[in-house]
């Protein structure tokens, strides 16, 4: 391939780029755009890209409405729980799969990735009724225990661990170390990356998760953000530039977390497809 050739792929590579980057990027700036209007600029006939007038009344309303900080804290906790026990159980089951030799270990992971063919709605039923019988309705447990169970974690985790050579396992076998010690002193630096991205996906996840909240949480003061911030809309009826500000209060912190854990993300997806960043 010639040089011009290069060259144009490139170009056509960057404007396609940009211009995908532009379609993400312009319902957001819309969004902010109509938070920080005046509610009667949001209605008004005549479009203006920014706010004619600016002010951010809309966001303080939504933040003095109904419990938005406790419902942050409770969205904050659940995520942190889920992301931390799901990755601790993915692990551990990806390291028996991946490393360990017992009967059956090929029918209980094919049975594992089974899940992934179940829609989370269909179990929502049996779920709601383990959790009432072990009277976990409206608890901090009930709403995080059916969620840390990841197929798509466990899979990227035995997918990774199978390419690591055995001569790292067999070296610390013979020192020694047990299975356990073995996964956290050989496995697991090795795997920091693919952990970090998997543990930003799997909190961003539970952060958003409006279903299973909505089924198990019965009070106000149990609820997180992307459930609590259905009860201000409720409250200000159909008011645009509020129903903005209260979309942008439940996404920022996922966002701010997602940024400051960019690099680790990307390095972590490359690690699991096995390309090098």
């Amino acid at each position: 391939m010639t040089r011009g050739h290069t060259l144009h792929w490139t170009a056509i590579a960057v404007v396609s780029a940009t211009l995908l980057a532009m379609l993400w990027v312009a319902p957001l700036l819309w969004a902010v755009s109509t938070a920080l209007r005046p509610e009667y600029e949001t209605i008004s006939p005549v479009l203006h890209l920014l706010p004619q007038h600016w002010t951010f009344a809309s966001f303080a309303k939504v933040l003095g409405a109904g419990n938005v900080t406790r419902w942050l804290f409770n969205s904050a906790l659940v995520a942190l729980l889920v992301t931390v026990i799901t990755m601790f159980v993915s692990l551990l089951a990806a390291f028996a799969f991946s490393q360990l030799r017992f009967r059956g270990r090929d029918l209980l992971f094919a049975l594992a990735m089974l899940a992934l063919l179940l829609p989370f709605e269909a179990l929502l039923v049996p779920l709601f009724r383990t959790m009432n019988q072990l009277g976990l309705i409206n608890t901090y447990a009930g709403i995080v225990l059916p969620q840390v169970v990841s197929p798509v974690a466990i899979y990227v985790f035995r997918q990774f661990f199978d390419q690591v050579p055995d001569d790292f396992r067999e070296a610390a076998v013979l020192d020694g170390a047990s299975p356990l010690r073995v996964l956290w002193s050989v496995y697991l630096p090795m795997s920091g990356n693919i952990v970090w991205a998997m543990a930003i996906v799997t909190f961003i996840g539970a952060w958003n998760n409006f279903l299973w909240p909505f089924i198990i949480v019965t009070s106000n003061d149990m609820m997180t953000i992307p459930l609590g911030l259905t009860q201000t809309y409720d409250a200000f009826g159909v008011q645009y530039a509020h129903l903005m500000a209260a979309a942008l209060v439940g996404a920022l912190p996922v966002a701010l977390a997602y940024l400051v854990f960019q690099r680790r993300v990307t390095q972590g997806l490359l690690a699991a497809t096995g390309l090098k960043g």
